[in-house]
């Protein structure tokens, strides 16, 4: 007999390092009858909207955007969010091929909208950058910054220093897809008890007790990506992290947290040593080729070691 694979829902960001492709490995391994449920470093928040719990739900991120925007799709109607960001595509003459295709364009979906909606992309960028932080409508831009992510080049999300969003035009604009990944999570979020919080995981102040469950998904201290650029994650930000797990264990709560102990050629010693140093904490190694593969300790063949870290 066929073993039917769970379909889960998809963020509707599609964030770098995005846990969506092995949530049928990772959320396997998490514990039943969880009562509250915290998912640190919620990035677009794969794991929470995909985690059965009977209590609340808590989203933690230090980006202040993405945490905006979910506070945002809680606090309004499916209906006003989608009509919202419709008129700043029309607003801005963005491309809807959801609407008109990619020939009312003068585009081929193989090539993408890129060319079409490079000025007109800058233009959004320009007034999004020029105006979020003096204007009072916030809930405005912060569908304006989802609009950015969206026909932005390969959906990233990135600041520079000065804190302007500066992700160049992408190929692909509000197709269906895309709407069908909103739609569904704004039922999840405005559906279950869902808090969304901008803080530091050092600032965590929710009171966990035994049955409740914490997910954490750092950024990974030996590989880079455009949410670890510009030293965005420290070897005392692991070290600061793998105590706060120490303590929640020392509380009999169950953790699970995500990582990679091996990537092309470097070795996150910290982990490792943390790890054997608490002969009750399980590693389970993951496939990235999403193949449901048990890695052993010591196979090197993956040039990515990923694993899942559970104290229980």
């Amino acid at each position: 007999m066929l073993k039917v694979e769970k379909k889960y829902l998809k963020s509707c960001f599609n964030y770098t390092g995005g846990k969506h492709k092995l949530l049928q490995q990772i959320i396997q391994l998490f514990p039943t009858n969880i009562h509250t449920f915290v998912d640190l470093f919620c990035g677009g928040a794969n794991v929470a909207i995909n985690v059965e719990t009977k209590g609340k739900i808590y989203c933690i991120d230090k980006q202040e955007e993405v945490i905006r925007f979910f506070n945002t799709l809680q606090k309004y109607s499916i209906e006003e969010i989608f009509r919202t960001i419709k008129e700043i595509i029309e607003t801005f003459g963005l491309s809807n091929t959801f609407q008109y295709g990619y020939e009312y364009y003068g585009c081929e979906s193989s090539t993408g909208l890129s060319h079409y909606n490079k000025d007109k992309y800058k233009a959004l960028r320009d007034f999004y950058n020029n105006n979020k932080k003096q204007n009072e409508n916030h809930s405005y831009f912060d569908l304006i910054f989802y609009v950015l992510t969206v026909y932005g080049f390969n959906n990233q999300i990135r600041f520079n220093k000065k804190g302007d969003y500066n992700i160049p035009v992408g190929k692909r604009d509000f197709n269906e897809k895309i709407q069908n990944n909103l739609y569904q999570f704004i039922q999840v979020i405005q559906k279950k008890d869902f808090i969304f919080q901008c803080k530091d995981f050092r600032d965590m102040d929710i009171h966990l007790t035994e049955g409740d469950f914490l997910y954490a998904d750092p950024p990974y201290l030996i590989s880079t990506a455009t949410y670890n650029e510009q030293n965005g994650w420290t070897i005392n930000d692991e070290k600061d992290l793998l105590e706060l797990l120490d303590s929640l264990d020392r509380k009999s709560v169950k953790f699970a947290l995500s990582n990679v102990i091996e990537h092309k050629g470097k070795e996150n010693t910290i982990l490792k040593e943390w790890i054997n140093k608490h002969k009750h904490y399980r590693v389970h190694y993951l496939d990235y080729n999403y193949n449901h593969s048990n890695y052993q300790f010591k196979h090197k063949k993956s040039k990515t070691l990923e694993v899942l870290i559970t104290n229980y």
